[in-house]
């Protein structure tokens, strides 16, 4: 999976918002932090699928998507621009954003999925009407260049959205799993950490302690790239005081040491309660075209940009580009265990 070439707290309670219309209070119900939650999802509910970035006009494509969906025990509704292509930037745009909207405005839909990631989603954020997402909280999950919706919706709509696989993501077991319980239980998740290790002396997903401790905040989040192209913005990513998740594919150590960077001159590393470092699926060197710009490794640069924070941060929790994905409610306190290697989420991402 590429995100540039991509088909393959403690114990919360729930509060109401006080401004809360009746209409809003049925529809769900806020986090201690003001977010408000989507119903959870169950069998027999329909989602929409949406391509809020780069289109998926191959049937063969589609077909797999509404395969999954109905494999989870959902009803599918495709929303009308999907599948379509388009020949002028602004015919894509206003398709894409039509879409988002009358998905969340259908009474039918529950859950709205995105298709795939890919590039754009950046063009709908000065588009889209805030107030009827905040009006109709639906479950909205996809991740990679989707990270840029989430960053708006979580400022600007006060929702709860999740971080988790587009509909043509591989869905392991573990995937899948993992999928189905932030989803479709209103229990709260728990810790989460990497699946079983086949092969202890050569494990597929290492995890490692940049920095011990443990840390609660609010989850934040989501692809490095896209967070750092919404800095100095009105979508811009609040760290203060939270947990700070990122992860991103096929980047060159000298790249993900300038967004970082990028990010430390900001002010959101510093600001941030605790850091967690996802995997980086083919990061480094270009074949046979090794950077020089800076002589380090990815693993380098983890440690000089995140592990000078005076916080927990963790790293190779599988969050992002990986077939082994969990999913995450952007918004509710989680608790990082660096030493331990765990996330634990204290609240449910739904009611």
């Amino acid at each position: 999976m590429r995100r540039r070439n991509f088909l393959t707290s403690v114990g919360a309670g729930v509060v109401s918002l006080p401004l809360l219309s009746a209409t809003r209070a049925r529809a769900g119900q806020a986090t201690r932090e003001g977010l408000l939650r989507p119903r959870v999802l169950k069998a027999g509910d329909t989602v929409a699928l949406v391509t809020p970035a780069t289109e998926v006009p191959d049937p063969e494509r589609l077909a797999l998507a509404e395969h999954t969906i109905k494999y989870l025990g959902l009803r599918v509704k495709r929303a009308r621009n999907v599948g379509l292509r388009f020949g002028t930037y602004r015919e894509s745009v206003a398709a894409r954003l039509d879409d988002l909207h009358a998905s969340f405005r259908d009474p039918e839909v529950r859950g709205v999925f995105a298709v795939r990631g890919g590039y754009g989603s950046a063009h709908l954020l000065d588009r889209i009407d805030y107030d009827l997402i905040r009006r109709n909280p639906k479950v909205f999950v996809g991740y990679s260049d989707i990270t840029a919706m989430h960053l708006a919706f979580n400022r600007h709509a006060r929702l709860v959205t999740f971080h988790g696989p587009i509909v043509l993501s591989r869905f392991t077991d573990y995937t899948l799993r993992h999928f189905r319980k932030v989803l479709f239980e209103t229990a709260p998740p728990g810790k989460l950490t990497n699946p079983p290790e086949t092969n202890e002396l050569r494990p597929s997903h290492a995890l490692r302690a940049v920095r011990p401790g443990t840390a609660t905040g609010q989850l934040v989040g989501g692809n490095l790239s896209l967070v750092v192209s919404t800095l100095g913005t009105p979508y811009e990513i609040d760290t203060r005081g939270k947990i700070l998740f990122l992860e991103d594919v096929e980047e060159q150590a000298y790249s993900i040491d300038r967004m970082l960077t990028q990010l430390r001159l900001a002010g959101k590393l510093k600001d941030a309660a605790g850091v967690v470092w996802g995997e980086c699926d083919g990061c480094g060197p270009r074949d046979y075209k090794p950077s020089t710009v800076i002589p380090f490794s990815v693993g380098e640069v983890i440690d000089n940009l995140l592990g000078a924070l005076e916080v927990p941060v963790l790293s190779g929790l599988t969050i992002g580009h990986t077939n082994d994905q969990l999913t995450l409610p952007l918004g509710v306190n989680a608790t990082l265990d660096a030493t331990a290697g765990t996330l634990e989420l204290k609240e449910a991402g739904v009611i």
